[in-house]
């Protein structure tokens, strides 16, 4: 399985922008994906996470209201818009895939240990 993330770049606070993830490879039709971020200095966290048999996003707390995240199936792409971007949204921004649902928590959903595939990560960075 191959995990490749796009979108990342230089933004103004208070703009948005969306990135993608595109994974291939041996996916089977219900199937997770996750984003997570890493900003300089700090631990990884789980930002938003599909689960595609039941067509549910789940989100971390702290990006409620300002992030959407959406599954195109089809593609195998799971796409992370960020609104309102603010200077501590700054990090590197990664995405994962677990090609198949193993029935976990929300919590556990965005947890990096479920996912065995991961891609490079794209850096955003938010200048004030």
């Amino acid at each position: 399985v191959q995990v490749v993330e796009s979108g990342g770049g230089s933004v103004q606070a208070g703009g948005s922008l969306v990135l993608s993830c595109a994974a291939s490879g041996d996916i089977a039709a219900c199937y997770r994906m996750g984003w997570f971020r890493q900003a300089p200095g700090k631990e990884r966290e789980g930002v938003a996470a599909s689960h595609t048999g039941m067509d549910r996003i789940y989100y971390t707390d702290s990006v409620t209201g300002r992030v959407t995240a959406s599954q195109d199936k089809a593609k195998n792409t799971l796409y992370l818009q960020i609104n309102n971007l603010d200077p501590e949204d700054t990090a590197i921004y990664y995405c994962a895939a677990e090609p198949r649902c193993p029935p976990v928590t929300p919590i556990q959903a965005l947890r990096g240990p479920l996912y065995r595939y991961w891609g490079q990560g794209t850096q955003v960075t938010v200048s004030s």
